[in-house]
């Protein structure tokens, strides 16, 4: 059997030149007047440039802003959950003629990313986009606080990505292309594939559902977040570090793939749920683990919202299909992991396992209970943990479904 289609049907459109094509729109781009994205908008770029947002060609119109925000379509009834936009301020938008070309560059170190060639800019409604992709306008939401910190003008039109923002020089291997995971999965002879998501170490609970999907697929590919997170995260390093001692351990041989991807974390709950789905298609993955509260935070989102919201899309929409997966935790009278639609004991036997309350403990140099996680995940936790300068430290609240 082959891996699923690309999204859209074709095949993958990697955005990002090579050779005399790169040296040439490279040295082109020196004269072009300079526009710094964000964080946001960079990891963007870059899934543009690899074949990761597949068939995507630039950043979206006001049309493609309106439809995605509204009913998930972009203008061409392309299906898209999120949309992909590029902001300016109004001041530097009123020196952006349409027809025009920029060059876009790295907030990071000032590097050229990208050119573009302008060809519509718009105003948009900040709260709108937010009430239809967060589900709410709350400024303490992290998303919300993103997008209504972006620039008051949209501009849009077609990229040619320069370079890859530095992603594979710090994470090496484990920066992955679609191009290089549908050929890793070949290789291996997996046809179904299933994605985990994870921003995160992977605890038991993460465990438990990697080989459950295991069980019914030929193989997981760990994809991890590489891009910007909440303070009090745990950085991909460490997070890489901590999954690669657990897959070593505690995995049959070929069985896991491990991966990163350089997209910043919306929080964007199910419909992020959505868009992780899509990008692993063109990952080459046939399914994707949904669990509780994916990719959400606080209590923004119920539960299981994630679960719910792929049945309430067109049917077709995307190839990649979820695994759904109820609660996990640990059961002590079950003598294991188990979940809700598997274990018939009430909460007072339940350890409910989450990275929440992982971090939390680990920050306050807690004991976790050895049903929590693996020891050599701790130890390389802990010595993270241990690294911490004071100032790095940051109070990690239980709140939400967290707090259960």
């Amino acid at each position: 059997m082959a891996l699923v289609d690309p999204h859209g049907g074709g095949s993958l459109l990697p955005l990002l030149l090579e050779g005399d094509a790169l040296a040439a729109e490279r040295a082109r781009a020196q004269a072009l007047p300079k526009l710094q994205v964000s964080s946001r908008e960079k990891g963007d770029l870059i899934m543009m440039g690899i074949g990761g947002f597949t068939p995507l060609q630039g950043f979206m119109t006001q049309a493609d802003w309106q439809g995605v925000c509204g009913g998930m379509r972009m203008a061409n009834g392309l299906f898209w959950p999120i949309p992909i936009t590029l902001s300016a301020s109004a001041q530097a938008a009123k020196s952006i003629a349409v027809g025009s070309e920029l060059a876009l560059v790295d907030p990071d170190d000032g590097s050229t990313l990208a050119t573009m060639e302008v060809t519509g800019k718009y105003a948009i409604d900040k709260a709108h986009e937010c009430a239809t992709v967060f589900r709410t306008t709350d400024a303490e939401h992290p998303g919300v606080r993103m997008v209504m910190g972006q620039g008051d003008v949209n501009l849009a039109g077609p990229v040619k990505v320069l370079s890859t923002g530095g992603f594979p020089e710090k994470y090496g291997d484990l920066f992955m292309t679609p191009a290089q995971t549908r050929a890793l999965f070949t290789s291996l002879g997996w046809s179904k594939v299933a994605a985990f998501q994870t921003r995160n170490p992977m605890h038991r609970s993460h465990e438990y559902l990697a080989k459950v999907a295991i069980e019914v697929s030929d193989g997981v590919l760990v994809h991890s977040l590489l891009g910007a997170l909440k303070p009090g995260d745990i950085p991909a390093e460490v997070r890489t570090r901590a999954i690669s001692v657990l897959v070593e351990g505690y995995f049959q041989k070929k069985t896991i793939v491990q991966a990163g991807y350089p997209l910043d974390m919306r929080y964007a709950g199910p419909r992020e749920a959505l868009l992780h789905a899509l990008f692993r298609q063109n990952y080459g993955c046939s399914h994707q683990i949904v669990g509780r509260d994916h990719a959400g935070v606080g209590s923004y989102y119920g539960p299981f919202d994630a679960h719910h919201i792929f049945d309430e899309i067109p049917k077709g929409s995307l190839q990649t299909q979820p695994l759904k997966i109820d609660w996990t935790f640990w059961c002590y009278r079950c003598g294991g992991m188990a979940s809700a639609r598997t274990c018939p004991h009430d909460d007072t036997d339940r350890l409910l396992v989450s990275g929440t309350k992982l971090r939390k403990w680990l920050s306050e140099g807690a004991e976790v209970p050895a049903e929590f996680s693996r020891p050599e995940v701790l130890a390389v936790l802990r010595e993270y943990y241990q690294g911490l300068a004071a100032h790095e430290r940051v109070e990690v609240k239980m709140t939400g479904h967290s707090a259960r």
